[in-house]
C-alpha cells in the first residue's frame, strides 16, 4: 500500500435526466484527474438520477448488463486509469418496483470490484415540508461491505447509513469509508459536518463524502451539498465550494498509523 493517496469528492446538482447527469461526471471526473491528480474518485448519492423515487425504476440498470449508467462508469474508469466508487444508483432488484440504491466500485480497468446496497432507508419526516418514504420505492440491502483501492480497505455506505455508527464499527479494519449523499438541506446544516467527524474520529478512518447540492426541481427538494474529506483526527481535509465541483485532498495513511498507535481505541474495545 502506498503511503498516500490523493483523492476527490465530487459535488453535483443531479436531475432526471440521466444522459446530462453523467455528462458532468464526466466532466468534473476528468477536471479531478488532469488538474489535481486524484487517483480514487467518489461520486454522491443519485449521481445519475435525482428525481420522483416513484420514478427509479425506469432508470435502474442490472450491474452485470450494458446500460447507460454502468457502461459510462466502466469507461470513464478505464479512460482515466483511477478507481471509482459512485453511489448510490438504482440497481435493479427481484421487485421491479423496489431497485435497491446501491454503491459500487469500479477498478481502473474498468472491471467492477465490489458493490453496496444500501441498508438504512430514509424514511422520515425532519420538519423541511417533506415526508420521505424511500423504502416506498426502494428495496433494502442487508450487509456490510469493504473492498480494496491501492491496498487500502474502503468501507462503503451510503447517507443515511451515517446515523448507524455500528454499520462503520463492522467495517472496522478499514482505512478509509466513503458516504455518497444526497442530505437535505434541513438536515445537513446541523447534522453533516457533526456526523461525518464523529464517524471519522470514532474509527480513526478517512472520511470521503461527496454531497449533493441545491436545489432538484424534478423532486422539489434542496439537497445541502458540502462535500468532506475528513481525516482519522476528525479535522476536514477539503470541503467542496456551493454548487458542482470538487474537494481534493492527499491522504496519508502514515498520519493515519500514527493516529492510531497514539490512541489505540480498536484494541480497547470491549462490547
Amino acid at each position: 500500500m502506498p503511503d498516500t493517496l490523493r483523492v476527490a469528492a465530487v459535488q453535483l446538482q443531479s436531475t432526471a435526466d440521466v444522459a446530462a447527469n453523467l455528462q458532468q461526471v464526466r466532466a468534473l471526473c476528468t477536471r479531478a484527474v488532469s488538474a489535481f491528480g486524484a487517483q480514487l474518485l467518489v461520486l454522491p448519492e443519485n449521481f445519475a438520477f435525482q428525481g420522483a423515487e416513484a420514478d427509479k425504476r425506469t432508470a435502474a440498470e442490472s450491474l452485470e448488463g450494458q446500460g447507460p449508467i454502468v457502461s459510462t462508469l466502466r469507461a470513464l474508469a478505464r479512460e482515466l486509469g483511477v478507481d471509482l466508487i459512485a453511489g448510490g444508483m438504482p440497481e435493479r432488484a427481484e421487485d421491479p418496483d423496489r431497485p435497491f440504491n446501491t454503491s459500487v466500485h469500479v477498478g481502473a480497468d474498468g472491471v467492477l470490484r465490489a458493490s453496496y446496497r444500501k441498508v438504512h432507508l430514509f424514511d422520515v419526516d425532519p420538519g423541511d415540508g417533506h415526508a420521505y418514504r424511500e423504502s416506498a420505492a426502494t428495496t433494502a440491502g442487508a450487509a456490510p461491505v469493504t473492498t480494496t483501492v491501492q491496498g487500502a480497505e474502503v468501507g462503503l455506505s451510503i447517507c443515511y447509513d451515517l446515523r448507524f455508527p455500528e454499520l462503520y464499527r463492522a467495517m472496522h479494519t478499514a482505512r478509509i469509508v466513503t458516504v455518497p449523499a444526497a442530505f437535505t438541506a434541513a438536515t445537513g446544516k446541523d447534522h453533516w459536518h457533526v456526523l461525518l467527524r464523529a464517524r471519522a474520529i470514532e474509527n480513526q478512518v478517512f472520511v470521503i463524502a461527496p454531497a449533493q447540492h441545491g436545489a432538484h426541481p424534478d423532486t422539489k427538494r434542496t439537497t445541502y451539498g458540502k462535500s468532506l474529506i475528513v481525516d482519522p483526527w476528525g479535522d476536514v481535509l477539503a470541503q467542496a465550494p456551493e454548487g458542482p465541483g470538487l474537494a481534493v485532498a492527499e491522504l496519508d495513511f502514515r498520519r493515519q498509523d500514527a493516529v492510531r498507535r497514539g490512541m489505540p481505541v480498536a484494541t480497547h474495545r470491549r462490547l
